[in-house]
């Protein structure tokens, strides 16, 4: 096996790590709440901890890695991540833990927007879109097994070894970190501390309301420090975000189409979960295992996608994924299972023809840039719908039909706004993309 595609593996692992971490302990918290004591108000904070500061600094990440390098940057996050998860281990306190929660999104922040420019470095020609294709199978496994294996874990043996776990995994994706390229910006920016503090801050400021369900008089202020930071880009010499992106109609098209689809995924997932619990009185188990159609379907239609069929129907590849998760959801209103096995296998499809569509116009000096605003919206899509569909369910927890129909409704807006992301030159399949720039390896 070439080491372009060893590396691919390592990166890959890096991206599973922080999704299953950011999902996984949802399912673990009122176990680690029973063992460490405290307040009942810090079991949230054992999920948000992690989620805020990961989502706030995620664009920082991306462009640190344009400024001093993808790998160094990748390399860096992944020693942070596996020190924050020796110390989760051994917390003794709840805000021992919650500290240690806080380092581990901050490093993972520096981790995942490093991933898309290290494989537009590694892979050329007809093999980008087959490796970019892999991301979206990875990310929906990820954050979709990651209730399965909090529950196993917890029950299996205890909640310490959910955070253990990363630790052999961090140490493998760092031994493999060599074969990965050196590649950063052709046009070395400066650092921007100005517009960093404007976008973390505001990016705080709007994640956090929606994550605790409270302190809503936050999320205007929020919103006008982004508005902020967003003019003062259009003056800034060294910017954060680089505005060409947003010449491109199909990329502002593909951010909201990120933040509406992953929306749905998170919402539906927490929602099966909570109605397996709450109204079916399923243990924490059988409750997770209820997901394992959807994953078992997600990763079978990712990978023949990626194999296959993007190369021969490019971006329409979409249209068909959304298609299907749109039966599937409706299914699952009146037969579980079938409806979340038909789902997923929608979300493979659409996924890997999303990554590839979204990405194909991005430039080299503006990937950090690319690769922070989409993993950043998918994170606030995602707290998005686990706030919404979460809240609409419990609102009226005897069923579950109300969350998933105005699923349905999300996922039909989706194919609009997934229309919009194609261009003329993306109805050519996928492999007609034109290669980015080589950089140094």
């Amino acid at each position: 096996m070439q080491k372009r595609w060893i590396g691919l593996i390592a990166l890959l692992v890096a991206e599973a790590m922080n999704l299953l971490d950011a999902t996984i302990v949802q399912v673990a918290a009122p176990v680690i709440h029973a063992d460490l004591g405290g307040r009942a108000s810090d079991i949230p904070w054992f999920s948000a901890a992690y989620t805020l500061p990961f989502a706030a600094l995620l664009i920082t990440g991306g462009r640190l890695g344009d400024v001093f390098g993808r790998r160094r940057m990748f390399r860096i996050g992944v020693t942070g991540f596996v020190m924050a998860s020796s110390a989760c281990t051994l917390a003794a306190q709840p805000g021992v833990l919650i500290g240690a929660r806080v380092v581990q999104g901050a490093a993972a922040a520096l981790i995942i927007p490093q991933t898309i420019g290290l494989i537009r470095s590694s892979f050329e020609g007809p093999e980008l879109p087959k490796a970019l294709g892999t991301i979206g199978p990875v990310m929906g496994l990820a954050g979709i097994s990651g209730p399965l294996l909090g529950g196993f874990i917890t029950e299996a043996t205890s909640w310490r070894a959910v955070f253990l776990v990363n630790v052999p995994l961090g140490l493998a994706v760092l031994g493999l970190a060599h074969l990965l390229p050196q590649s950063k910006s052709p046009r070395r920016p400066a650092v921007d501390l100005v517009g960093t503090v404007l976008l973390t801050a505001g990016t705080a400021l709007v994640v956090y309301p929606i994550l605790q369900s409270q302190n809503w008089y936050l999320l205007p202020a929020g919103v006008a420090l982004l508005g902020l930071c967003l003019l003062q880009q259009r003056y800034s010499r060294g910017r954060l975000i680089e505005l060409s992106l947003f010449t491109h109609r199909g990329f502002s098209a593909a951010l909201v189409t990120s933040t509406l689809f992953f929306a749905v995924m998170s919402g539906l997932t927490l929602v099966v979960v909570l109605h397996q619990q709450l109204t079916l009185h399923h243990g924490v188990m059988r409750s997770s295992l209820a997901l394992l159609p959807w994953s078992a379907a997600t990763g079978i239609t990712a990978w023949i996608a990626g194999q296959w069929l993007i190369g021969r129907f490019g971006s329409r590849l979409m249209y068909v994924g959304l298609g299907v998760l749109l039966v599937g959801i409706v299914i699952a209103n009146y037969w579980l299972l079938p409806g979340l096995a038909l789902g997923g296998a929608g979300v493979g499809l659409f996924t890997t023809a999303f990554f590839t569509e979204a990405l194909q116009r991005v430039q080299p000096h503006e990937t950090g840039s690319a690769a922070g605003l989409l993993n950043a919206v998918q994170q606030f899509g995602g707290t998005l719908g686990v706030a919404g569909l979460g809240t609409v369910f419990l609102h009226h927890p005897a069923t579950p039909h109300r969350a998933f129909w105005i699923a349905t409704a999300v996922i039909a807006a989706t194919v609009v706004t997934a229309h919009l992301m194609r261009s003329q030159r993306s109805r050519q399949p996928a492999h007609a993309a034109p290669a980015p720039a080589s950089t140094a390896r």
